[in-house]
């Protein structure tokens, strides 16, 4: 690590007063010694990973960092504060503020390196080191590695002889509040052993630690002495970038199993790849701890047994919680203690649902279920896309005639492009007969993990022949959900265990959910679709126009969000017949049109204006052209992440502008997807693009109206966000590669 850091890298009167200042204060010693190529750049992508999660641990440590472009190689810069600077950090301000700088295609071996430097911040002896030395020099050749800390004076620790299992009950008594300071004075014999896993061989001279883990065919559980092994975790830390908080969690974990009795092993998924933990190491696992802010990789290998599924600043910020929790969990679910017993296949066991296990902890119920729901549409816009766009092909190859052609089973005309036609479009009306099921089959899914899926396309498929729409499909993917949950929570004989999965869940959730779709609520929901469908049908003039406004509005709010997903469905769900009706195709044409203005419109302001942007958002403005022109309006989201309040609201007004005008000119689509791709399949093209154009404009005239306000410009020197008085003259100097 010498030659990350050197002590022009160093800075120990840290004057900055925000993290962000921080940042271009750290960032600058790189740039001037041309390890940073653009000094903004790299900032937006320090600016991009700090705003995924704070970047402050507990202990005064700030560690913002990311993988960039813009670097040369990996380079590491610290900065001691006075004062302290906010990095997030649940214990206040950091003292400490460590700059991590990865090019975008680091090597393994450099990462890994960084990884060490992450472990290392959890020893109170660096870190006390760091606060009291007074020489840059010294400070870059400790985080270097070129000197060793003067190791803590240890606290009373039990002697070497003690019992493991006496050593593994008062962990579990104090993890709560286990302190890091005190997990560095765990014996050396434990430390040994926690790293080493089940694989280690255990030492008869050795009474007690992971040494006795050896277990005797005879005797699962036991030790070659004869005593109850110790509690075994296997854990998997991650973080969004795999720099730094994946091996900081997983050095507290170890540190914190060592301190309760508990044999820790970590696997570490971070951008240096990852080794799989043995397969074996797993089976003998008592518990599980997540700790991860990416989705787990091959997450099925820890399937069965008690889990923890938490983000990873949990697995640093209080590990010895998490090492309780999970023997808890394991004793609630009847594992006993030492053998390595799976669990039953629980949502609860498996550390919850999809959609908690991505969620914060203590969100309301409206905030999970707008994440159900989402969980449903997301999974059923492909096939909306996918068949949309055959049905629309069909219509272009075979015209409106083809929807009257017979099965391409029974008559295929290879050598006519009506056959073709009609053969497209055949294949589109399967694709759509999946959306409804689809739709309720992972909105259960969201709710109940995978034995949510059966109910959920059960009752969806009985929502779409019952006429019940995506009304019905929404309702039967809540009560599937909901019925599998309360099934989940029957206490079960151990020998019914084994087949709750595969039998009796699927048997008894589909049985509930399909009796009160069929039976209850099935033609009321069915009734209310229609009634809904005859009022679109029904609107023209005036209520068409503001229809048109409101869904321009919706498809800009969040550009890709929750509240656009609202806006396509609506437009979607009208087409997913085959036989739309023209209002129907006209709310289609309006949604589309609006959702393609906020990239295009971003893309022709960064054009005529470019010094209101940044280096790194006129990149971006190049490739907005193309997303917006195919209808991906999450094109925009970089431009309206670092600047909300003129993006965000300057594209809802071109979007509401667009929407209206496309209502209003009586424009329709029948694909729902496509951009400019489709425009031989809209109704009143020529108009239709009249509309977008005119979005684009007020979109670019307001975006660049309110930027103009802002002095100074980005790319006039400024920082982006930041007053005059946070950049030095220097900072705002070109530095050259």
């Amino acid at each position: 690590m010498t030659d990350m850091i050197t002590a022009d890298l160093v800075d120990l009167d840290l004057s900055a007063g925000t993290k962000e200042a921080a940042a271009r204060n750290l960032a600058a010693r790189m740039a001037a010694l041309g390890r940073v190529t653009d000094l903004e750049g790299f900032l937006d992508d320090v600016a991009a990973r700090e705003a995924q999660m704070p970047t402050g641990l507990d202990g005064g440590i700030g560690i913002p960092h990311c993988r960039s472009a813009h670097v040369t190689e990996p380079t590491l810069a610290f900065g001691r504060s006075a004062a302290g600077i906010d990095f997030g950090a649940p214990d206040g301000p950091a003292d400490l503020v460590f700059l991590i700088a990865a090019p975008a295609g680091a090597d393994d071996a450099h990462l890994t390196i960084l990884s060490a430097l992450a472990r290392r911040l959890m020893d109170p002896g660096f870190t006390a080191a760091l606060r009291a030395t007074a020489d840059p020099e010294a400070a870059s050749r400790l985080i270097g590695g070129q000197e060793t800390p003067p190791a803590p004076v240890p606290d009373p620790a039990p002697a070497a002889g003690a019992s493991s299992a006496a050593a593994g009950e008062a962990g579990a008594d104090e993890s709560a509040g286990a302190r890091p300071e005190d997990t560095a004075t765990a014996p050396a014999a434990a430390s040994a052993g926690a790293a080493a896993g089940s694989t280690a061989p255990g030492n008869p001279a050795e009474a007690a630690g992971p040494a006795d883990s050896a277990e005797s065919p005879e005797e699962p559980g036991r030790g070659t002495t004869g005593a109850v092994r110790p509690f075994r975790i296997v854990a998997v830390t991650s973080c969004p970038t795999g720099i730094a908080h994946t091996y900081m969690a997983a050095e507290s974990l170890e540190n914190a199993g060592r301190e309760a009795g508990v044999e820790v092993v970590v696997e570490t998924q971070g951008s240096a790849g990852f080794t799989r933990l043995d397969p074996a190491v797993i089976a003998a696992a008592d518990g599980v701890i997540l700790a991860h802010d990416l989705p787990v990789r091959e997450k099925e290998r820890f399937a069965g047994k008690p889990t923890v599924d938490v983000g990873v600043k949990a697995g640093i910020s209080r590990p010895a919680e998490l090492v309780a929790e999970v023997r808890r969990k394991a004793e609630s679910d009847g594992t006993p203690a030492g053998t390595g017993a799976p669990a039953p296949a629980t949502a609860s066991a498996s550390g919850g649902t999809p959609v908690e296990r991505a969620g914060e902890a203590g969100e309301g119920y409206g905030t999970k279920l707008r994440k159900w729901l989402m969980s449903g549409v997301s999974y059923m816009v492909p096939f909306v896309a996918a068949g949309g766009l055959l049905i629309a092909l069909g219509f272009a190859l075979g015209g409106y005639e083809v929807k009257a052609a017979p099965s391409v089973l029974d008559h295929f005309m290879w050598s006519q492009r009506a056959g073709w036609g009609a053969l497209l479009f055949q294949i589109g009306g399967f694709a759509f007969g999946f959306l409804v099921p689809v739709l309720a089959g992972y909105i259960a899914y969201g709710m109940a993990d995978r034995p949510g899926l059966v109910p959920g396309f059960v009752g969806g498929m009985i929502a779409s022949a019952t006429g019940a729409g995506f009304l019905g499909g929404l309702a039967a993917g809540l009560i599937a959900g909901g019925v599998v949950l309360t099934v989940q929570r029957v206490r079960i004989p151990p020998a019914l265990r084994g087949i709750m999965p595969v039998v009796v869940i699927p048997l008894i959730s589909s049985a509930i959910t399909g009796f009160l779709m069929l039976v209850v609520i099935g033609k009321p929901i069915a009734s209310a679709q229609k009634a809904m469908t005859d009022w679109l049908n029904g609107l023209t003039g005036t209520n068409a126009v503001l229809l048109g406004a409101l869904l321009g509005l919706m498809m800009c709010f969040d550009l890709g969000g929750p509240v656009n997903k609202v806006a396509y469905t609506v437009g979607t769900a009208g087409i997913a017949v085959a036989d739309p009706s023209d209002s129907a195709m006209k709310i289609m044409a309006a949604v589309m049109a609006a959702g393609m203005v906020p990239p295009l419109a971003m893309a022709l302001a960064t054009t005529v204006r470019g010094r209101l942007f940044t280096p790194t958002e006129r990149e971006n403005g190049k490739a907005a052209w193309v997303l917006g022109a195919s209808f991906i309006t999450e094109g925009a989201i970089p431009f309206a992440a670092a600047d909300p309040l003129r993006v965000i609201p300057s594209s809802m007004v071109g979007g509401a502008v667009t929407g209206a005008l496309s209502m209003s000119f009586g424009a329709t689509l029948r694909a729902p997807h496509g951009g400019v791709f489709v425009v031989p399949l809209i109704g009143n093209p020529f108009l239709y693009l009249l509309a977008v154009l005119a979005g684009v404009c007020v979109t670019t005239g307001l975006v660049i109206l309110l930027k103009g306000l802002r002095t100074p410009a980005p790319g006039d020197g400024g920082a982006s966000g930041a007053g005059p008085a946070e950049t030095a003259p220097e900072q705002r100097q070109p530095v050259a590669a």
